[in-house]
Formats: structure tokens, C-alpha cells, sequence
């Protein structure tokens, strides 16, 4: 699936990740997951993308941003979107799609292989656009969980699919109840 000598970029949609491995059971370990990756290529860049609350005095995702900024992933973040929803719940918002897929796009010219953190469905004409560039795209996700965080259409247009239950071992450690996601992204896969 991988070749040594080939330029790799990683794009980790946060709140899809850290859901399938919550699905799974088990706790993403970021230094184990940038390691396993610049073990099988040459690892250009390694994007992780999220919403923060803005107004909150303290956001449990905050200590995972910095440390993942200060350890060689490039962040990008924007402020989530807060409402209620018809039911009177407090609801949380944070699609980062959008951002995703331009830096993907605008990355592809310069790399061999792309791997793309995320089940969403959404992504799939960002997949197929790469791959016409003669990038080849795998997708890290889940069909263990129930239901499967992998969309099928995205599943079916990635070179690779990669599945998380698999990497567990390699890059999981067991779940700690004060690293949660707080918001939602909303978006069906």
C-alpha cells in the first residue's frame, strides 16, 4: 500500500477520528500515528483539523491542539458555531470539509499519496479530483463500528482503505475520560 521513497501528506479531520476510535474503544496516540506514517513514506506534512469554542474559559480539546502544534502537525482550527436546536439543545458546530479539501487540493501537485483521516462521504469528489492527478488516496476509518463511520462512495473511491481497528495496535492507547470533543460536526456521511 505504501512505497518508502514516496511523498506522503496526512489530513486528519479531528472530530471524525476521534468518533471511530471512540467507536472502537480505544484513544488515538498522535506521536504513534505521525511515527507509523513517516516509517511507511516520506511524511511531507500532517494536517489536524477542528473547531474550538471561542468563549469558553477552558476547552477540553485545547491540550491535545498544542501539544499536536508544538509536535509537528499543522493545526488548523476555526471557531465552532454554537445554536439550539428544535428540541431546545445546546448544540455545537464545527465542519472543517472545506478546509480540508482545498489544503488537500492545493497540496496535491507535491505529493505521491494522500491519506485522508475521516469517514465523510463528502470528501469523495475531493478523492476522485486528486486521484486524476495521479495521487493515490487512502482512507483511514471504520466499517467495525455500528454503524461504519466509513461512507460507502468514499470506500469505494479510495485507492486504500485503511481500517482503524487495524492500527490499534500501532497507534492506539486505552481511552482517557477527560480528552472529549465537544462539538458535533453535523454532517451526514
Amino acid at each position: 500500500m505504501f512505497y518508502r521513497d514516496e511523498r506522503l501528506a496526512l489530513f486528519i479531520d479531528g472530530s471524525n477520528l476521534y468518533a471511530a476510535a471512540k467507536a472502537l474503544g480505544f484513544d488515538i496516540d498522535y506521536k504513534l500515528l505521525r511515527t507509523e506514517f513517516m516509517r511507511r513514506g516520506k511524511l511531507l506534512r500532517a494536517f489536524y483539523y477542528t473547531a474550538l469554542l471561542e468563549n469558553e474559559e477552558y476547552s477540553p480539546i485545547r491540550p491535545l491542539v498544542d501539544w499536536l502544534n508544538y509536535n509537528g502537525y499543522n493545526m488548523v482550527t476555526k471557531p465552532a458555531k454554537e445554536f439550539t436546536d428544535s428540541m431546545g439543545r445546546r448544540k455545537i458546530k464545527g465542519n472543517m470539509d472545506i478546509e480540508l479539501t482545498v489544503d488537500a487540493m492545493e497540496l496535491a501537485p507535491h505529493v505521491d499519496h494522500i491519506v485522508i483521516f475521516s469517514g465523510d462521504g463528502d470528501f469523495r469528489p475531493m478523492v476522485e479530483s486528486v486521484q486524476r492527478q495521479g495521487v493515490r488516496v487512502s482512507v483511514v476509518s471504520t466499517i467495525r463500528s455500528n454503524p461504519p463511520m466509513i461512507a460507502d462512495e468514499l470506500r469505494r473511491q479510495c485507492d486504500n482503505f485503511i481500517e482503524l481497528d487495524e492500527l490499534k495496535d500501532v497507534i492506539g492507547r486505552p481511552p482517557r475520560p477527560e480528552m472529549q470533543h465537544t462539538f458535533q460536526d453535523g454532517d451526514e456521511q
